[in-house]
Parts: structure tokens; sequence; C-alpha cells
């Protein structure tokens, strides 16, 4: 082995160094396209021209509500406070959403939220680590309310 390198460079030598560069260039090139490829969570809308026509009056319509939200997880189950502009609980909303981790789909969950009279519950299954709460909620009067959300541990 140490005599090509002492040995002085030839064409056949010149080209084989060479052309193991691109042989390392293109498999980890490969790599990270099959990686990622493999990692994409998805689409997060189907089209997104027709989504941007409608951002502005959406977003004007959710901030009317005057909501806010917050997320948090205490035991098994995920508490989700939603407060009106009036400081009060938010209680004849329909909650949805997607509970999960922000970089892939595969621990997401759908939770089932009932109101106990000051914060909606859901049952779900955590482990340590970053999680997100993509909640999907509509108001009595039917206006969209949408907010994705770090979910904290504990109270």
């Amino acid at each position: 082995m140490l005599g090509f390198f002492k040995a002085p460079i030839t064409g056949p030598k010149f080209f084989a160094i060479f052309a193991s560069f691109f042989v390392v260039i293109i498999a980890v090139n490969l790599v990270m396209a099959f990686s990622a490829i493999r990692t994409f969570p998805g689409l997060e809308v189907k089209n997104s021209y027709v989504a941007s026509q409608e951002f502005d009056r959406e977003r004007a319509e959710q901030i009317a509500l005057g909501w806010t939200a917050e997320a948090r997880v205490e035991g098994d189950e995920l508490i989700l406070e939603l407060v009106g502009a009036d400081g009060q609980p938010v209680s004849d909303a329909q909650i949805g959403g997607i509970f999960g981790r922000p970089t892939n789909v595969r621990d997401d969950q759908m939770p089932e939220f009932v109101f106990d009279g000051r914060v909606y519950r859901a049952p779900i299954n955590t482990a340590p680590g970053n999680w997100d709460f993509r909640l999907k909620a509509v108001a009595a009067d039917g206006t969209n309310f949408h907010q994705r959300l770090q979910v904290k541990f504990g109270s």
C-alpha cells in the first residue's frame, strides 16, 4: 500500500484519485436525498396559491375572536387552555387537531377533547422530547381558529 503513495502519479492513478472524489460526493448526496424523502412529513396545504388568497381574511377573523391558547401535558393528558377576549374559558368551540412531533408524523395523534368547565382534556401517549399541538378549532359563529402550539410538560 505504501508503494502506491511513493510511486509517481500516472494517468491511471490520477484518474482513480479523481474518480474517487466524485464517488464519495455522489454517495453522500444519495444518502442525504433518501434520508430527506424517508422523513418528509407531507404537505401543509395542497395548493399554496389558493391558501395564500384566503390567509389575510382568515387571519383577521381569527384575531377578531381574541382567543389565546396554551397546551401542556399533565400525566397522560393533553390540557388545552382556550381563553376568550373576555378572559373566560371558551366552552362552546369545536376542538380538534394533531398532537405530534414537529419533524415527523410517526407519533401523530388526534386527541378527543372533553371540556371540564375550565380547560379541554384529552388522553394521549407521550415520550420525552419536543411535541407540538396543531390546534384546529371552530367558534360557535363558524370562525376557524388555527394555531401551532409548543406543548409544555407539567403544570
